[in-house]
């Protein structure tokens, strides 16, 4: 009977200590060459990108209004259309400067055949006084013999065809000089109808925005609603559409003044977009900033480092989300261990260490960190056992349970 007894309290013992350790994944201490990382987030951009801006238009066709748009997004070639905007306001400006300029030639045409018509009587005119005044010189020189009152009265009527003549003269060279002034004034109105005209002809061919190169067409916001720019919106001056050239391009991302010592140029980096988790990317930091910038308004301190990435890919536009694990340095013959089975109290790292059937607790100290792994310098040695997990944790719920009742 007492040997069933200390087998039934053996059992007994032996589920009580199996309550107070879970059941936990557990790894092993490895030693190899432990890789340092720093993994940050970034935002793509182009090294290169135009910009699609509104024409310069005149006041007096009104605001600009989008009639057309390309997709955004899409990827374009060289000669493209991006936009097109409504011509209507110009063509109704292109068919008024016709019709005034035509007014105007024809009422220049009309005072040109008149002041020709008035030289032409003025001249003959002029012809007239001339041979009055031939007349009077005969007269004069024939006068010889008369009285001297006949003489002087033909010497007056020479003098008076003389003052007509000249009168005559003056009277053209006035009039030649009126009438330039007066075809100046109808040209003048002319040209200002013709500049209005090709004007509105060079306007109208500016309201279609082609590609100046190949790329992809990043649509702005329209200031006044904060959405997309669309068919109907009149954007007003500014940039319309961004032309990135996604044959170079960047990751812009922000590190820790913390962290910013261990960056330097010619880093690779492993780049892998949120939206397309399965694809990966390489890229090498080339850009430092020489200054910090404050966080979100914070005290803490950033850099900003730009990451040039190799090759060409469609996917990577500008403005995705990108995961940048950069590789700061390869430390060999070092022990390393998950960074899920690193714990912290009071500032004290501990690892759980498998020893016999349960785990015990153990400080350590813990080297370089990466997403992954992390360095132990002190506290374990190769091939240890260690919880992944927290094997205690069911008990210090029960525990703590207990204490609430």
């Amino acid at each position: 009977m007492s040997k069933y007894l200390v087998l039934l309290s053996f059992l007994l013992l032996t589920a009580c200590s199996a309550k107070k350790v879970q059941e936990v994944q557990t790894t092993v201490v490895k030693k190899g060459t432990f890789t340092e990382e720093l993994t940050e987030q970034g935002t793509i951009r182009a090294v290169n990108s135009l910009n699609i801006t509104a024409p310069s238009t005149s006041y007096r066709y009104g605001s600009l209004k989008i009639s057309r748009i390309v997709e955004d997004g899409k990827v374009v070639q060289q000669g493209d259309t991006l936009v097109i905007f409504d011509p209507s306001e110009f063509k109704k400006a292109i068919i008024n400067s016709q019709q005034q300029l035509e007014i105007a030639q024809a009422e220049y045409d009309k005072l040109k055949a008149t002041q020709e018509s008035e030289i032409e009587d003025l001249e003959a005119d002029l012809e007239i006084a001339r041979i009055s005044q031939e007349i009077s010189k005969i007269n004069f020189d024939q006068a010889v013999f008369e009285s001297e009152i006949t003489r002087k009265e033909i010497n007056l009527k020479l003098e008076t065809a003389n003052i007509a003549l000249e009168r005559a003269k003056e009277q053209i060279e006035n009039r030649k000089k009126i009438q330039q002034q007066e075809l100046f004034q109808k040209s003048l109105a002319m040209n200002q109808n013709r500049a209005i005209l090709d004007e509105a002809n060079r306007s109208i061919s500016g309201l279609f925005l082609v590609s100046p190169s190949n790329g992809i067409a990043i649509i702005r916001e329209n200031w006044m609603t904060g959405q997309k720019l669309k068919v109907g919106d009149q954007p007003g001056g500014g940039p319309l559409i961004d032309l990135p050239d996604l044959s170079e391009m960047l990751a812009d991302v922000k590190i820790n003044e913390v962290d910013i010592s261990k960056i330097v140029p010619g880093l690779k980096v492993i780049i892998k977009a949120d939206a397309y988790s399965d694809s990966t990317y390489v890229g090498e930091i080339t850009t430092i900033a020489n200054l910090a910038q404050n966080k979100d308004d914070s005290k803490i301190k950033i850099f900003p480092v730009q990451i040039k990435i190799d090759g060409i890919h469609k996917s990577l536009l500008p403005g995705l989300t990108v995961s940048c694990k950069i590789k700061i340095r390869e430390i060999k013959d070092v022990l390393f261990i998950p960074v899920e089975g690193i714990f912290k109290s009071q500032g004290i790292e501990y690892v759980y260490v498998k020893s016999g059937s349960g785990f015990k607790r153990k400080d350590v100290k813990i080297g370089a960190i990466n997403t992954d792994f992390a360095i132990v310098s002190e506290g374990l040695a190769e091939k240890d056992e260690i919880a992944l997990a927290d094997p205690f944790l069911n008990k210090q719920e029960e525990q703590t349970k207990g204490k609430t009742k």
